[in-house]
């Protein structure tokens, strides 16, 4: 089943998965038919814009058998991918040839998505660097990982299709080093750790992910930097040794200790909780990258870049630290 043509804003097509496709995922199927990103798919059928037989499927994958019908309506930004857009500021803290590294603000989208179609970092980039239009994927040029919306710091940017390839395989292959600060809830006992566990969609809440027996292997490695025993807190150095969507998020929650200000993945407080201390949630989660180490593509040496915590993250540990200074009430 070769892709069509790409296809028109707000167009729909209709499928029948081929015997060859038998038992294939959604997002793979749907991908090869439409000629769209798989993480274009991914949206498109979270978002409830897929029909298996005449039912919507929110499941990316699941396995679709032959004979199946899919139809899908298509929105997306249209062949042409994101606009630019000088309005969107974009903090660059290193450049060259090959590479950019940007330090992202909390609460920007990297790249557009469902219901993020304008005012993303691409489009910012598009502004400075418009060669990035031909670089990787369509609808996030340039880009080589992501950040969740709501997580600050280090974002790393091929310039070149080249380098694009060759940063990409790095990450695959575990070679590119990404460290971050988490705040957690609860006292982590151990001082240092690693969670593995599988990580994927939610079979109960599509937007959300899970540690599953069927998603993909996740590996997050910490170290306890200080604990705030007053305020039931820790402070934590997490490395990442794969990349999943939202996986120190997902990982932490799994071990009882999910990230401070995190409302999607935060339990429920138990009955008679008091909470957190006044000052201490941010307006988002704590969860800051940090640092971003590599080998640069060029072969000229070890490139290494550390962002310092944004100033509500500043914030939050300040509260923490008067509460845990002797003779605080």
């Amino acid at each position: 089943m070769p892709p069509p043509e790409t296809p028109a804003t707000e167009s729909t097509i209709r499928e029948e998965v081929p015997v060859a496709l038998d038992g294939q995922r959604l997002d793979r199927v749907l991908s090869m038919a439409t000629g769209l990103a798989r993480s274009q798919v991914h949206d498109l059928v979270v978002g409830g814009g897929v029909t298996v037989d005449g039912s919507v499927e929110e499941r990316p994958g699941r396995r679709l058998s032959a004979g199946q019908v899919l139809v899908a309506a298509l929105p997306g930004a249209g062949p042409e991918g994101p606009e630019a857009d000088r309005g969107v500021t974009v903090d660059v803290v290193h450049e060259d040839d090959w590479l950019l590294v940007v330090d992202k603000a909390a609460g920007v989208v990297v790249h557009p998505g469902a219901g993020s179609r304008r005012g993303t970092l691409v489009s910012g980039l598009l502004a400075r660097y418009p060669e990035l239009a031909g670089v990787g994927q369509p609808d996030r040029p340039g880009i080589v990982h992501r950040l969740d919306k709501g997580t600050s710091g280090l974002l790393l940017v091929a310039r070149t299709p080249a380098a694009y390839e060759e940063l990409t395989a790095r990450l695959a292959a575990r070679q590119v080093s990404r460290r971050y600060v988490a705040l957690v809830e609860g006292l982590v006992v151990s001082d240092r750790g690693v969670v593995d566990a599988p990580v994927g969609r939610s079979a109960r809440q599509p937007t959300r992910m899970a540690v599953s027996a069927a998603g993909r292997e996740a590996r997050t490695a910490y170290t306890v930097v200080r604990r705030f025993p007053r305020a039931g807190m820790s402070l934590l150095h997490c490395q990442l040794e794969t990349g999943r969507t939202h996986q120190i998020r997902v990982h932490l929650t799994s071990i009882g200790h999910p990230v401070v200000g995190d409302r999607q993945y935060r339990r429920p407080p138990r009955p008679g909780s008091t909470g957190p201390p006044s000052g201490v949630v941010p307006g988002r989660p704590f969860l800051h990258a940090a640092e971003l180490r590599l080998e640069h593509p060029a072969g000229t040496g070890l490139l290494t870049l550390r962002s310092p915590l944004p100033a509500d993250l500043t914030a939050s540990l300040a509260v923490l630290e008067a509460l845990e200074a002797p003779g605080a009430d």
